[in-house]
């Protein structure tokens, strides 16, 4: 009986580490701090800079140049597709970080080199970096 239930247990481990190799890594993009970013952003002249937040966040403050596409709209996938092109690199931040993750993930999936902003633009303004109204 034991023998039976251990390899039962060796079955699905073996079914359950097999099904998750066929998905996309979630890191496949790069995390870069504030100082890493500004020397991406100021060394790239075809970066896409790209800002998930909402436009209502976006009016208060972002980072010149950046366009903004909120994650949360339903669209946010297609219109990436369609806004942003994928023969260029794409610089990604939202408010902390979080919203971001999730479209750099989305990004990859979509072809994209992407570089993800650390903490966000929180972390760009207590560093001290440049900022637009």
């Amino acid at each position: 009986m034991r023998l039976s239930f251990f390899i039962l247990f060796v079955f699905v481990l073996v079914i359950g580490l097999w099904a998750c190799t066929g998905q996309k890594k979630r890191d496949d993009f790069v995390n870069l701090d504030s100082s890493k970013f500004a020397t991406l952003l100021k060394e790239n002249a075809d970066i896409q800079l790209l800002d998930v937040r909402t436009e209502a966040e976006y009016a208060e403050v972002h980072i010149k140049g950046s366009k903004n596409i909120n994650l949360f709209d339903p669209d946010f996938a297609a219109r990436v597709v369609k806004e942003l092109d994928p023969k260029y690199p794409v610089a990604v931040y939202c408010k902390s970080g979080r919203r971001s993750l999730n479209a750099a993930g989305i990004l990859v999936e979509k072809g994209f080199k992407v570089y993800n902003l650390d903490k966000g633009i929180s972390g760009w303004i207590n560093n001290g970096m440049p900022i637009e109204y």
